[in-house]
């Protein structure tokens, strides 16, 4: 199993960005994806999660309204739209796959490599 984000970096206080997590090597129907973030010195933290149809998403309540998860399952992809970004928000940016509704990292089987998201003036 590989996952592979992309679409960090730089960007202004108040900006949009859009990371993408790409999944290959098995089938993953059924499976919650998830994402997760770590800034220096923190632990890792949950941002937010989908189901396999798409019917349900979770997020925490510091993204909630900003962020919004999308999957597109025939590509295996899932996304992560980052709008009215903040300092705060400053982290790399993790995805996770998982059988079950889980916000914790431990409950998580598969991991990305990370991608860096920088908020900043």
């Amino acid at each position: 199993v590989q996952l592979v984000e992309s679409g960090g970096g730089l960007v202004q206080p108040g900006g949009s960005l859009r990371l993408s997590c790409a999944a290959s090597g098995r089938t993953f129907r059924d499976y919650f994806m998830g994402w997760f973030r770590q800034a220096p010195g923190k632990e890792r933290e949950f941002v937010g999660l989908i189901n396999w149809s798409s019917s349900l998403t979770y997020y925490a309540g510091s993204v909630k309204g900003r962020f919004t998860i999308s999957r597109d399952n025939a590509k295996n992809t899932m996304f992560l739209q980052m709008d009215s970004l903040k300092p705060e928000d400053t982290a790399v940016y993790y995805c996770a796959i998982n059988g079950r509704f889980a916000t914790t990292p431990r409950e998580y089987d598969y991991w990305g490599q990370g991608t860096q998201v920088t908020v900043s003036s």
